[in-house]
C-alpha cells in the first residue's frame, strides 16, 4: 500500500516532444534565415521596403523581430510568444501586400502560409502521456 502511495505522490516526468522540436526548429531556421536577409543591403527586401515607403528603419524593425520570434521558437516555453511575434509580422506583410504593393493576393500567399505554419506550431499543445 505504500508503494503504491508514493507512486502516485512522485512526479512524472513528461516524455520528450520530438515532433514539437523538429516542428518548432523548422519554424525558428525559416524565421532567423528570412529575418537575416533583411539586414542585407543587397538584398531584394530593400526595394520591397523602398515600395512600402516606411525606410530603412521599417526593414530592420521587422528583421529583428522575425529574428526574436524565431528564436523564441527554440525554448518550448516561449514558443507561444514567438507565435505571436512572427505572426505579427506576417500579418503586416498580408496586409501590406494587399493593400500597398502591387503584388496582391498572390503576393500574399506565402505570408499566409508562414503566418498558419507559425500559429499551428507555436500553440500546439504536446501530447499528454
Amino acid at each position: 500500500m505504500t508503494d503504491r502511495l508514493l507512486l502516485h505522490q512522485q512526479e512524472r516526468v513528461p516524455a520528450f516532444d520530438a515532433t514539437g522540436w523538429v516542428l518548432r526548429i523548422a519554424v525558428c531556421a525559416v524565421f532567423v534565415g528570412v529575418g537575416a536577409t533583411k539586414f542585407q543591403s543587397q538584398s531584394m527586401w530593400v526595394g520591397m521596403f523602398d515600395q512600402i515607403g516606411l525606410g530603412n528603419w521599417f526593414r530592420y524593425l521587422t528583421g529583428g523581430l522575425q529574428v526574436a520570434g524565431g528564436l523564441l521558437f527554440l525554448v518550448p516555453r516561449t514558443a507561444p510568444i514567438g507565435a505571436i511575434v512572427t505572426g505579427c509580422t506576417m500579418a503586416g506583410a498580408i496586409l501590406v501586400h494587399l493593400f500597398v504593393l502591387p503584388t496582391g493576393v498572390g503576393g500574399a500567399i506565402i505570408p499566409c502560409g508562414l503566418l498558419v505554419f507559425a500559429l499551428v506550431v507555436g500553440l500546439r499543445k504536446p501530447p499528454e502521456d
